[in-house]
């Protein structure tokens, strides 16, 4: 036979493992998650039912993940819906959260095997449970002997101990109906273990589990025995008190046979009765009783064969039933009924909840032969119930009201009136002993140091010893348990009074006109007393300028805007039930001055004036302290104040003002309370200044008949402008000055003509705005009317003098500044060739030229030669420019040689250096089998390299870019051979080599450039030599060498070679000459030196005059200072 099923949460399995082993692996699979498991559960067709699962959270960070499936796979948070809904909760105090499952109208089809699974992070766990639906039937199923199978236990001497849960929903004694015998043990024995949970809630049986375990032994297949030719039955089953007969046939009846009882062997007894009939052997045992429900077996020598004895015990009947009861809270009561066996297992219900007999319960249990009581010693409100009593047999229930006590009021609370600081004292009798609570306004009062509460037999207090305002209100005692209140008031009251300690002497208040004034007069008086405020006959009101404003704990007066006559008496006054105060309170109104009257500017100077006013006719009622005076300019909205500490006298001296610009002034008046407001605005008035003279005055052109004068703005204009210049001149030898602009012009250059040839001429400029002509600005020398003729000098930039180097595509754009009168002639050669203007864009101007080239071309490299000319003088210069580009590729690559791991090439440079130096070549590689390049030597500046670490038995190419200081060549010459690395090397032998003889004579890379210097400027002169042995460098001013001359500085590094001109003079200007010697010879280079005159030709570069206007302007200075000596 197979071995008996067995039920683990509720999921029933068939295993060959001993009860012990599942008990162990019960106990190892505890959950991890859950604290609350969902439990397998039946339901009707069209019922309800609910599943819950809770998990605690207090390890948990958040809320774990909770799946209900039906089967295997199914999810049923896809099925949610009419009948299935899933709802989830969280208990915040004691962090557990509950998930539900209700399953609302269940259908049959709903029936079967769930699942419950709750993830968080790594930790899981789950519970599987079973739903069975059945069938709904009108009439209940009577009870029958199936009932005794009810047991827990494992089918042991102990085990009978019936559980009648099940019977519960049966709430009446109903008549047994006859049904046919059923072998419950037989349909498990034969059933699929998948149905056994429905059996069992058929037929009433809740002990399943230990009936499993029995049934596993049962079910054990049982070999074919050679002792025995017929063995027992699987089980047997029999009435308490009944005979029941166990029989075996032998095959070989010589065979010793023993019985067993649990283990234990059974001996002949008046109870255990054995015969022998042939080959039979038959055990009879009679007056069963429940403790011969066991299990049993017989052996014939090594052979075995058991069965199973099922003792049924009778149903327990309620001959007597229970009755309904009324009773009052704390009497004693007392249910009883009678059943119809003694010392019976009964069983106790309150509202369908078991009652135990337990010691701390306040339920008690008493048996008395057939007659059981349940006690409940002193009944509370909560007792009142349906209560049932349940046997084997019936049921029968009674109800139990328990009521109050009807409650009278024998002496009830009273409504006092206490004056603050009183005692408050309540007082109540009523007819029960009970506790009770007391409220104030609906919240409960609790005792404390302040409120004492007494209770003393059917006497309660309340009491206060010192009233407060906040006591008042509405208290109430409610008795506990009984729906009845004793309410009182309490009114607290207190005297009003007027809290004047803040105001002055006689109750004084100084507030200044146009102010508002806002007075708090605190009050206290409970209840809040009525406050009234009156000036004379008239009652303030609370609106108006004038007003009262009344709060619980004070009282204002408010004038908005106070006005001079507010000034007076003001009467508060105030009353409640308790009693009254009055008080007077003065209100002063003090003012400001009236402003002054305008003032009056009597003296206006460059930046200042004189003012004077009057005094205020009113001085507000307190003696003017003083003035404030502030200006501001006519178009601008912003005053400023000119004095901080006041005025005393009625005239002041405003100063720092701008010349030009209009203002006004406006004086305030100051008393002890205020300023007064502004006076009216004094008439606007400007401060003038004449400009100072114009500066810089030169001549900037002269002809026969005309002279161009130049000159800068004056140093100092002022606020008031310029509104122009008056050009004036007169012949030598006369005082008469004539103007030569009838009309001002705003421009500082103009030329004066209709002059005699030959005559000389004084001239002047004076600039003029409103306040007048400045001072006159005179030439120094007398000016010849004569054109002078200005020979042409070309101003090379710096960076023209060497090599232009541009790159073809980029923009040329070079200016270049001439001088030159009359009218200088430009004219442009490249490489002794006029320059084509369609490739060249030439542009003169009088002062400079430009050229410009918008995209380089290598052709467009060459010497450009520029000259200016002047009638029959000429200047001439040489611009280099280089247009570069990237070079071509190197010609032909050859290899040279190959020995081991490496290859030696040469190659030549490339026919097209790109218009610029070669500064190297780059390298690559590239096996013959994936022509993939890669670069060996990058920058590499001789025409042969070896190529070291080539990999033997591969096959190479090289390739060869050049590379200018505009790139590398955009194609690269390749090796029309390639190189074998051949497995058996050879040896290398290295050439020899000449030692290369470095040695070289003094040259000069880089020469020095003539330079112009500033005098008290630092000036250096820089050169570049090369040479080795390394050449002795040594200068020379004007062919005299510098030696121990502390105001020169002589550098040296790397073939720079510098000298340092510390603040020269124009003493300093000369030729310098760098002189560099080693053995194999000597070189020098040299250059011109000027040192322009000091700060004022400084200042002129600095004004932004051109540098040909100062030239010329220091030129004449300087025949001035010849002609004078």
């Amino acid at each position: 036979m197979s071995k008996p099923a067995e039920r683990k949460d509720s999921v029933w399995s068939i295993g060959d493992g001993a009860p012990e082993e599942t008990e162990k692996r019960d106990d190892s699979q505890r959950s991890t998650l859950f604290i609350e498991k969902p439990q397998s559960g039946s339901v009707s067709v069209g019922g309800n039912i609910t599943f819950i699962a809770k998990v605690e959270a207090k390890d948990l960070l958040r809320k774990p993940n909770v799946k209900w499936f039906k089967g295997k796979w199914m999810d049923l948070a896809s099925k949610a819906g009419k009948h299935l809904q899933l709802k989830e909760s969280f208990e915040r105090h004691t962090k557990i959260h509950t998930f539900e499952m209700h399953i609302i109208q269940a259908k049959e089809n709903y029936a079967g095997n769930y699942r419950c699974e709750v993830s968080y992070k790594d930790k899981f766990d789950s519970c599987s449970f079973d739903l069975e639906v059945t069938e709904s039937s009108q009439a209940a199923p009577s009870i029958d002997i199936r009932s005794a199978f009810k047991r827990s236990g494992d089918g042991q001497d102990d085990a009978g101990e019936l559980d009648f849960s099940g019977l519960l929903k049966r709430r009446e004694v109903k008549q047994q109906e006859e049904e046919p015998e059923v072998d419950v043990w037989e349909l498990l024995k034969n059933a699929n273990p998948s149905e056994y949970e429905k059996i069992a809630f058929q037929y009433g049986i809740t002990d399943l589990r230990g009936m499993l375990k029995r049934l596993k032994r049962m079910r054990r297949e049982v070999k074919k025995s050679a002792a025995f030719a017929k063995g027992l039955d699987p089980a047997y089953q029999v009435d308490k008190g009944g005979k029941v007969r166990f029989m075996v046939e032998l095959a070989d009846p010589t065979v010793e046979l023993k019985w067993y009882k649990n283990g234990q062997e059974i001996r002949p007894s008046a109870k255990y009765i054995f015969e022998h009939k042939g080959n039979q052997r038959i055990l009879f045992i009679n007056n069963c009783t429940m403790t011969d429900d066991a299990r049993y077996y017989v052996t014939a020598g090594d052979e075995k064969c058991s069965t199973e004895l099922f003792v049924r015990d009778p149903p327990i009947l309620v001959t007597k039933g229970l009755e309904d009861t009324n009773t009052y809270v704390g009497e004693r009561v007392e249910l009883s009924c009678e059943v119809s066996e003694d010392d019976a297992n009964v069983k106790w219900f309150k509202n369908g909840v078991e009652l135990t007999n337990e010691p701390k319960s306040r339920y008690r249990i008493k048996v008395e032969g057939k007659k059981h009581t349940l006690i409940i010693e002193e009944a509370a409100k909560n007792d009142s119930a349906t209560y049932s009593v349940m046997t084997t047999g019936g049921q029968s229930e009674a109800k139990l009201s328990v009521d109050l006590r009807p409650l009278k009021i024998s002496l009830a609370l009273e409504d006092q009136t206490v004056r603050l600081g009183q005692e408050i004292h309540l007082k109540c009798e009523i007819s029960e002993n009970v506790e009770g609570k007391w409220y104030k306004n609906g919240q409960l009062v609790e005792a404390s140091d302040r409120v004492k509460l007494y209770h003393k037999g059917r006497i309660h207090r309340f009491i206060i010893a010192s009233a407060a305002v906040d006591d008042e209100g509405e208290y109430m005692f409610v008795p506990d348990a009984y729906n009845i209140n004793i309410p009182c008031k309490v009114h607290v009251v207190d005297p009003p009074k007027l809290h004047l300690d803040g105001l002055g002497e006689d109750n004084t208040v100084t507030v200044v006109a146009g102010s508002k004034l806002r007075l708090e007069i605190p009050i206290t008086g409970e209840p809040t007393p009525k406050v009234m405020w009156s000036r004379g006959d008239k009652w303030l009101t609370d609106s108006g300028r004038i007003r009262a404003e009344t709060y619980p704990d004070s009282s204002c007066l408010v004038i908005d805007a106070a006005e001079r006559e507010d000034s007076g008496p003001f009467r508060i006054t105030l009353k409640n039930e308790a009693g009254e105060d009055t008080a007077l309170i003065n209100i002063k109104v003090v003012d400001v001055p009236d402003p002054p009257q305008a003032p009056n500017v009597t003296e206006v100077g460059e930046d200042w004036c004189v003012m004077t006013w009057e005094p205020p006719a009113n001085d507000g009622g307190s003696p003017i302290l003083g003035y404030f005076i502030e200006r501001k300019k006519k178009q601008s909205s912003r005053w400023m104040r000119l004095n901080f500490e006041l005025c005393k006298e009625t005239t002041f001296e405003p100063k720092k003002m701008i010349e030009g610009v209009a203002y006004e002034v406006r004086v305030f008046a100051v008393n002890a309370i205020g300023i007064s407001k502004p006076s009216m605005p004094s008439k606007s008035f400007v401060p003038l200044a004449v400009t100072s003279p114009p500066t810089l005055l030169a001549v900037d052109g002269v002809t026969d008949t005309s002279v161009t004068m130049k000159w800068r703005p004056p140093d100092h204009i002022g606020a008031a402008g310029l509104d122009g210049y008056v050009v004036e001149y007169c012949f030598e030898g006369t005082d008469e000055w004539i103007v030569a602009n009838p009309e001002l012009t705003d421009k500082t250059k103009f030329t004066i003509n209709g002059l005699p040839t030959g005559s000389k001429i004084l001239v002047r400029v004076k600039a003029v705005n409103a306040a007048g002509e400045s001072e006159p600005r005179y030439h120094p020398q007398p000016i010849l009317v004569k054109e002078v003729v200005e020979p042409p000098k070309i101003r090379l930039p710096r960076h023209l003098k060497q090599t232009y180097t541009r790159r073809v595509g980029e923009t040329v754009n070079l200016v270049i500044p001439f001088q030159g009168r009359p009218r200088a002639k430009v004219s442009w050669q490249k490489n002794g060739s006029p320059i084509d203007k369609n490739q060249i864009n030439i542009r003169n101007t009088e002062n400079d030229t430009i050229i410009f080239i918008r995209k380089a071309e290598r052709s467009h490299s060459g010497e450009y030669d520029m000259k200016v000319e002047v009638e029959n003088l000429e200047d001439k210069a040489t611009i280099d420019i280089q247009i570069v580009d990237r070079p071509g590729p190197p010609e032909i690559v050859t290899i040279e040689d190959v020995w081991g791991e490496n290859v030696n090439l040469s190659w030549k440079p490339p026919k097209d250096d790109g218009n610029a130096a070669i500064t190297g070549y780059t390298i690559q590689k590239a096996d013959k089998k994936s022509m993939e390049w890669f670069t060996v030597m990058e920058h590499y500046h001789r025409t042969s390299a070896t190529i070291n670490e080539l990999v033997i038995g591969n096959e190479y190419y090289f390739r060869i870019f050049a590379e200018n200081m505009c790139g590398l060549s955009e194609d690269a010459t390749m090796t029309k051979e390639s190189a074998l690395i051949a497995k058996d090397g050879k040896v290398y032998k290295y050439p020899v080599y000449d030692d290369f003889d470095f040695s070289e004579r003094p040259l000069f890379t880089q020469p020095l450039i003539n330079t112009y210097a500033v005098a008290g400027y630092n000036a250096t002169l820089n050169c570049s030599v090369r040479g080795n042995p390394k050449p002795k460098i040594t200068w020379l001013k004007n062919k005299v060498i510098i030696m121990n001359d502390p105001r020169y500085r002589m550098f040296s590094n790397q073939g720079v070679c510098t000298l340092e001109i510390r603040k020269p003079s124009p003493y300093d200007g000369g030729t310098y000459t760098c002189r560099a010697v080693n053995e194999l010879g000597e070189a020098e280079v040299d250059c011109k030196l000027e040192v322009k005159g000091g700060l004022s030709f400084f200042r002129l570069l600095m004004d932004g005059v051109p540098p040909h206007i100062i030239d010329s302007y220091m030129r004449e200075v300087q025949a001035d200072k010849t002609e004078g000596k």
